[in-house]
């Protein structure tokens, strides 16, 4: 399963992120999505977890938790057209 991991603080390394998750399974990868202008984190990542019963159990155990000064939020990853809003103007 890809897991979506958001609010995650800038300082938060690829291996934190595996770490965290770890705890509860196997994972597969743990990206955390930089900024290509800056180098810098964007704030959020993913990470997949071969079973979804331990990725599930992460999930619930990991969402709306304190990781490292700040609430991170966690939820099963939607395919990009599947998520909502951040349209900005309508083309014509």
């Amino acid at each position: 399963m890809n897991i979506y991991v958001g609010n995650l603080p800038y300082s938060v390394s690829e291996e934190d992120l595996r770490a965290a998750f770890a705890d509860f399974g196997e994972v597969s990868s743990a990206n955390v999505i930089m900024d290509r202008m800056s180098g810098q984190s964007k704030g959020f990542g993913f990470v997949e977890m071969p079973n979804d019963s331990e990725a599930e159990e992460a999930i619930n155990a990991l969402n709306e938790s304190a990781f490292n000064g700040r609430n991170i939020k966690v939820n099963q990853a939607r395919p990009r057209n599947e998520r909502s809003g951040g349209g900005g103007r309508p083309r014509y």
